[in-house]
């Protein structure tokens, strides 16, 4: 006979799981108590990396049933809640989502629901890049500076090149303004740069 798991999750210490445990028992599923995995994690953690989920694992077999309220539950993004499912399918474990009417996620309506997901996760964040390329591209030609400020100042720039000439290493002059030796080697290749056409012109 199948046992029915729930995944309960929490962000924070002072979140209780008990409207999660509500809803999973108002939607009809029975979960005996030491079938249901309590965590207290940040939804940003993906699943391999939450105990409570990978102990889960080990106790699911084929035939068993997983109950989450809400697809972040089993993941941390689109891609990752998507492995996830994958996973359990393999295992033989059906996958309920009460946020998507309960729908059993390994089946053929839940595999579709998850693909109408994944590309509207995909087309958002396609949306995201053309967005902050326009405002890239809008603010260049403003004249505005776009990216990191630059990490040494003009007048830091020009004592890096005076110690640079004086003959001093790279790493003694990053040592000397606190800056990376990468920042003080792009000022040393943009002086020779310099300097060699102006021997050449």
């Amino acid at each position: 006979m199948p046992r029915t798991f729930a995944y309960l999750r929490v962000s924070t210490l002072g979140q209780t799981t008990d409207n999660q445990r509500q809803e999973i028992a108002a939607a009809g599923f029975q979960v005996e108590p030491q079938r249901v995995i309590t965590e207290t994690v940040s939804g940003s953690v993906a699943t391999d990396q939450r105990k409570g989920f990978v102990r889960l694992l080990d106790r699911l077999e084929r035939g068993d049933v997983l109950v989450v309220t809400k697809l972040d539950r089993l993941g941390r993004n689109a891609m990752d809640v998507g492995g996830t499912i994958k996973r359990l399918d393999a295992l033989g474990v059906r996958v309920h989502c009460l946020a998507l009417g309960g729908v059993d996620l390994t089946s053929s309506t839940g595999k579709l629901t998850m693909g109408v997901i994944n590309a509207v996760a995909e087309f958002e964040r396609d949306l995201l890049i053309e967005r902050t390329q326009a405002g890239l591209a809008r603010a260049r030609a403003e004249g505005k500076t776009v990216g990191r400020p630059a990490s040494l100042t003009p007048e830091r720039r020009r004592e890096a090149e005076r110690l640079l000439r004086d003959g001093r290493s790279a790493s003694a002059v990053a040592r000397e303004l606190k800056v990376s030796r990468a920042t003080i080697r792009r000022v040393q290749a943009a002086l020779r740069a310099h300097e060699s056409q102006g021997q050449s012109g």
